[in-house]
């Protein structure tokens, strides 16, 4: 074949893709403008029952910060040690602690019952609130806050089990808005320097 030939054919051929490409793009609705906010989507609407009872929603805690911690009160360490560093970094914000929510959510809602969790956040700071519901509330509450949590136990119906979950404490905004996370481990001084910062 002469190059004369294959230069018409390669050119035919680059013709017809950049028809192609074009009738693509034609074709192709324009999507908008994006929206990138940088901030990750944790936090939501949400209906429990709190500690004393009384039906919360998300509205009910806003106007301050919100430390929250989800977990469960039969937890024999990591959770108790993580309320006591909130306890205590809430404690070392001095003045400023009534701005402050601290957010206990359980993630075993079958045996944390309102009296459970009323008994259990009393081992912890006076401000702490206790919050559990239904099955289906928990998980969308833990949904919306992206927690993972499953039971451990090789006999669905043995009360004696443990659940693993997440260990991390969200600070949330006056407004309900996701601000920072503290990880299991995170120090009293520390947490209390992360929360201060948002005053």
């Amino acid at each position: 074949m002469k190059r004369s030939t294959l230069a018409l054919l390669a050119a035919a051929f680059l013709l017809s893709s950049a028809l192609a490409v074009g009738i693509v793009l034609i074709r192709t609705p324009n999507p908008g403008p994006y929206l990138v906010t940088g901030k990750p989507l944790i936090g939501g609407p949400f209906t429990l029952t709190d500690h004393t009872g009384k039906r919360v929603t998300e509205k009910d805690f806003l106007g301050k910060l919100s430390l929250v911690f989800f977990g469960y009160t039969y937890c024999p360490d990591v959770c108790p040690a993580e309320l006591q560093v909130m306890s205590a970094a809430i404690d070392e914000l001095g003045a400023n602690m009534k701005k402050v929510t601290p957010i206990f959510v359980t993630i075993d809602p079958e045996r944390d019952t309102v009296e459970q969790m009323n008994s259990y956040v009393s081992n912890f700071h006076d401000q702490l609130i206790g919050l559990t519901g239904t099955l289906q509330e928990i998980k969308a509450v833990t949904s919306a806050y992206k927690i993972y949590y499953k039971k451990v136990t090789d006999d669905p119906s043995n009360t004696d089990y443990v659940m693993d979950h997440s260990s991390i404490v969200y600070l949330m905004s006056p407004k309900g808005e996701y601000l920072t996370h503290f990880s299991y481990g995170t120090g009293v001084d520390k947490m209390a320097k992360g929360i201060a910062k948002y005053f």
